[in-house]
């Protein structure tokens, strides 16, 4: 059973974009390594950008600057 963790930076994902992201990596995962859809957990995680750190500094900094 696989388990893929995706994280992203909570701006405005729609559901339909993350719903196609769920897909596709299931399906990739059927794909490549032969793996049961009906088995494979993909769970997304969403994380303010001031939880997010690159460099030392928060995303929510690094966007600020043009980063």
């Amino acid at each position: 059973m696989p388990y893929v963790n995706i994280k992203i930076t909570r701006e405005g994902v729609t559901a339909e974009r993350k719903a196609r992201l769920i897909a596709g990596v299931t399906e990739l995962l059927r794909e490549v390594l032969d793996k049961n859809p009906a088995t494979t957990v993909v769970v997304i995680d969403e994380v303010d950008t001031d939880n997010w750190g690159i460099g030392g500094e928060t995303v929510t900094v690094r966007r600020a600057r043009g980063f």
